[in-house]
């Protein structure tokens, strides 16, 4: 018989040591969508035209690629995001620990992204042969972005791919909950932690939400701050002045 696992508030609480913790003291989500605008985020090299909100949703039309991110950083986190491709083999990411400018020549940050990744971009986007792409593209893949190096848990090449295909196709919600703390980050897919990375070079930043080149959708975007401190001046990406 398999143990139930903890609530996670309890694992949370775990993090404040052995004082109980009130319920009104503890930590909740709260939202970094308000499902109106796009107050909290900022533009970084996109347009007023990617970026909408629609029907309570957050639609980025892909177009041109490029991300924009939080106001602030964040170190230490549960990040709950939702998406929907809208077109079949549609790319995009969110990008946690992140850097809040554009390295020159380059159109997306330094940071760990979290892949998003329609079903059929394996075969729109073959290889240079014409072979399809690894299957592991397309399920939530892990990886270092612009020079941050990670050690993955399911190794193709740098990057780490899901032990489980568990994504969704186009037209329907994908559930992400990514846990970033000290430099580990667990990714669950649709209800499953199914892949992860350790020891990540830079451990606090901004967070980013990709276009990159297709329509895609996002709702409850949501987020659980954790105790911080850890993260050195060399594993924190630079402030962006206001």
């Amino acid at each position: 018989m398999n143990p139930r696992p903890l609530p996670l508030i309890f694992c949370v609480a775990l993090f404040f040591g052995s004082t109980p913790v009130r319920a009104e003291d503890s930590p909740a989500f709260r939202d970094l969508f308000n499902g109106k605008d796009l107050t909290g985020w900022v533009d970084v090299n996109t347009s007023k035209e990617t970026w909408r909100v629609q029907d309570g949703l957050l639609v980025c039309s892909g177009q041109p690629i490029g991300v924009m991110r939080s106001e602030k950083q964040y170190e230490n986190f549960i990040l709950h995001i939702e998406w929907r491709h809208m077109q079949a083999g549609g790319n995009s990411g969110v990008f946690a620990w992140s850097g809040g400018t554009i390295p020159p020549g380059r159109q997306l940050p330094k940071g760990l992204e979290v892949q998003m990744l329609e079903l059929e971009f394996l075969r729109l986007s073959p290889e240079k042969d014409g072979t399809p792409r690894h299957p592991g593209y397309v399920s939530g893949e892990l990886f270092g972005a612009g020079g941050l190096e990670v050690t993955p848990d399911n190794p193709r090449g740098k990057r780490s791919m899901s032990y489980e295909m568990r994504c969704k196709g186009k037209g329907e919600w994908n559930t992400y909950d990514v846990v970033c703390v000290d430099g580990t980050v667990k990714l669950a897919i649709n209800g499953k932690f199914v892949n992860g990375v350790s020891r990540s070079s830079v451990r606090k930043g901004y967070l980013c939400l990709e276009s990159e080149g297709s329509e895609i959708h996002f709702r409850n975007i949501r987020i659980l701050e954790l105790p911080g401190g850890m993260a050195t001046p060399e594993q924190t990406a630079p402030l962006v002045a206001k």
